[in-house]
């Protein structure tokens, strides 16, 4: 057992499903077009007092069930977010404290929707060190309480949802093979929230401004994402030594499906399978891609041995790829 894999996954959205239809209404537009400028059908809202700690909670649940861990074998508790439940605790206090996962060290993540995949990275690197030693990822955001009402380019998007996963020690060759992170500070004015922090705190003045909303600039994500995640996925697999056509699944963050399947050709990924769930549950941030992911490993179509390329990207503006042979225990 020399190598740090992911063990289970786990996933929770909300029951309540906001339709195109809903939407269309608000903005005076059709469904047709929300669907041709995002691909997505419905997205899913978290209920009056469902907070992320919540979805984390349960997502983490189905994680160690599936993973055939239990909480009090959790080393490392690492939740990515950056709609947490208030500005303290941690949410990955309030998971750990609802699993029972006493042992469990426990922080958060903060770099927008690539924040799982570097939730990964670090859990992989901490295990590492500690071959023996379970860790639990889980992504979770409430992103409808950070979406404007009357921001259109915003609210056809954005989501809730929380999506897990448990790490621990699986035989070589599988495992986590490479990850590449990387941040692009000089681009953070393309998704803002400007209050609610010590630089502009909560006021009258800022509630009535409507800055404690997300603020994105559609245009320029776009190009951020298409200039920089094939860049980050090519020097990622350079240095795993695997071609772009060898990748058998791509599980990006579900940002908008027509840039998914843009992004998805230009890395040269012709071969692979790209799975996408956004158009029932939306993009949920940070928990997109985990939820993702656990759909496609519970309808089995993850088989022992393929090679999965996960990808986050979005505030920050950061990037993160990671590449995993996937195992399946009894599989080989």
């Amino acid at each position: 057992m020399g190598s740090v894999g992911l063990l289970g996954t786990g996933s929770q959205v909300p029951e309540t499903e906001v339709t195109n239809a809903e939407l269309a209404e608000r903005f005076g537009v059709t469904t047709e077009w929300i669907e041709r400028k995002t691909r997505i059908l419905s997205r899913r809202y978290a209920a009056e007092g469902e907070t992320p700690s919540a979805l984390a909670l349960r997502a983490a649940s189905h994680a160690l069930e599936r993973a055939g861990v239990s909480a009090d074998r959790i080393d490392f508790l690492i939740v990515t977010t950056t709609t947490g439940d208030s500005p303290l605790p941690p949410v990955s206090c309030l998971v750990q404290a609802g699993l029972g996962a006493r042992r469990a060290a426990c922080f958060d993540i903060n770099i927008g929707c690539s924040g799982f995949v570097h939730g990964l990275a670090v859990a992989h690197a901490l295990l590492s060190a500690r071959p023996r030693a379970y860790a639990l990822v889980v992504g979770a955001e409430v992103w409808s309480r950070f979406t404007d009402p009357q921001d259109r380019s915003t609210a056809v998007l954005l989501a809730d949802g929380a999506g897990a996963a448990v790490l621990g020690p699986v035989p070589e060759p599988y495992g986590i093979l490479e990850s590449d992170l990387i941040g692009h500070g000089d681009k953070a004015d393309l998704l803002v929230i400007e209050a609610g922090g010590s630089a502009l705190p909560a006021s009258h003045e800022t509630v009535n401004a409507r800055q404690h909303y997300l603020r994105m600039n559609g245009r320029g994500v776009t190009e951020f994402v298409l200039g920089q995640v094939p860049a980050s996925a090519k020097e990622l697999l350079g240095r795993a030594g695997v071609r772009p056509q060898d990748i058998a699944h791509f599980v990006p963050h579900q940002a908008n499906g027509v840039l998914l399947g843009k992004l998805a050709n230009d890395m040269g990924l012709e071969n692979a399978r790209v799975h996408t769930t956004l158009e029932r549950f939306g993009n949920s941030g940070t928990a997109s891609l985990p939820v993702t992911l656990d759909h496609a490993a519970r309808a089995g179509e993850l088989r022992d041995g393929d090679l999965v390329l996960l990808s986050g990207f979005g505030g920050g503006m950061a990037v993160g790829n990671s590449l995993v042979r996937w195992y399946e225990e009894g599989g080989s």
